[in-house]
């Protein structure tokens, strides 16, 4: 039941959207701040967009990875009642899967299979895998949006911290020991949504993350059955017979009759054997030049698809070497960007332990100011009385 773990996002995602509601004061109707209510509030809103959009991708790959599923049942079935290749009943069926991205991608692969066909079966190998792979499911899933789904939610998480932190900041207008504690409260408001923003960006980011995972692998691995359900019971088998070997045991066995003409005329007479050699010699001059120029143009022709596969190789070597420069830069790029965010959390978590000892000593000094001015109240009473 990997497929079906998004859904654990809409009731984790209700309950936090709740929980901030409760915080709040929203339900007890004492609503301390009402811009602390209108950031968080924002915040899971943008939450909730950028999940809406997962769920939509998630749920396309479900139903893909799913006609996956019901087609590996549907070969093993009639491969049950068929001793045979499937591969002519699938050759010709339109729609294999019932999904409009899969059967396009198995429509292509019949067009390039067809192209293959010999007199003897298919010249060329092609695999499935080719039109039918992971880069398939990738697009599907859409991995580009959902792969930044979970640094997104870490950074709005950071975010909120920085605003909350300034929004606290900003009120906090204490010049002397008797203002400041006024101004304590607005801080730790700001604070709040300083620490709430944060909490819940990170454990939607760590669920995310562990749920699109699962999604994905159990997706590559019902694909990995039905390509090789595929395989074993569908796939046409490749010729391995080639034209040139054919062309060269029949040049033996021409050679192989010469000689044997060669062994019975030898025990002939001489004018024979002279007249028989001169027979045999124009048959293997004859013999030797159609066979060779046969070879020679069906040489020929296979040197030039030779040379026309590798030039395809090298282009797609190309681009594949080009995708993988591209990726390996995008990782860098995720890399260095979530280095520099966990810097600034760093920095933050001292700036705020500093700011908690500031908060500390200042407290123990207004305690110890208090006292003292008590003390000398009470002895000035004293004195007075």
């Amino acid at each position: 039941m990997r497929n079906k773990l998004f859904w654990l996002l809409c009731p984790l995602y209700v309950l936090v959207f709740v929980f901030i509601l409760y915080v709040n004061g929203v339900f007890s109707g004492t609503v301390v701040s009402l811009s602390n209510l209108l950031i968080n509030v924002c915040f899971l809103v943008v939450i909730g967009v950028l999940f809406l959009g997962s769920c939509m991708s998630f749920i396309r790959l479900n139903k893909c990875s799913g006609a996956l599923v019901e087609a590996s049942e549907r070969i093993k079935e009639e491969k049950k009642s068929n001793d045979g290749s499937l591969w002519e009943q699938y050759m010709g069926k339109g729609k294999l899967f019932r999904n409009p991205v899969l059967d396009e991608a198995f429509e292509r692969y019949q067009k390039r299979m067809e192209q293959c066909r010999t007199r003897n079966g298919y010249s060329e190998p092609c695999s499935i895998e080719e039109y039918i792979n992971e880069d398939l499911l990738d697009r599907v899933a859409s991995t580009h949006y959902n792969s930044a789904i979970s640094g997104t939610l870490t950074g709005l998480g950071i975010l909120g911290t920085f605003l909350g932190l300034s929004m606290g900041l900003a009120s906090f207008n204490g010049n002397d020991i008797y203002t400041i504690s006024d101004n304590v409260g607005p801080l730790l408001d700001g604070m709040k949504v300083a620490f709430h923003t944060s909490v819940y960006g990170i454990f939607f980011s760590l669920i995310f993350n562990f749920i699109y995972r699962s999604i994905m692998a159990d997706a590559y691995e019902k694909l990995s059955g039905f390509t090789e359900t595929f395989r074993e019971n569908v796939a046409p088998a490749v010729s391995s017979y080639d034209d040139n070997a054919r062309a060269m045991l029949i040049y033996q066995a021409n050679m192989a009759n010469s000689v044997k003409s060669i062994q019975k005329m030898m025990n002939g007479t001489a004018t024979e054997q002279i007249r028989g050699m001169d027979m045999i010699a124009r048959q293997f001059v004859e013999q030797m030049s159609l066979t060779l120029r046969v070879n020679f143009e069906k040489l020929g022709r296979t040197l030039d698809s030779a040379v026309a596969t590798q030039g395809q190789a090298a282009r797609a070597f190309q681009d594949m070497m080009t995708v993988t420069k591209q990726l390996h830069e995008t990782d860098q790029s995720i890399l260095h960007s979530m280095e520099e965010l966990l810097k600034h959390q760093e920095e933050l978590e001292n700036k705020l332990e500093e700011q908690a000892k500031q908060l500390e000593n200042m407290s123990d000094f207004l305690n110890d100011e208090l006292s003292t001015q008590l003390y000398t109240f009470n002895q000035m009473r004293d004195t007075h009385e």
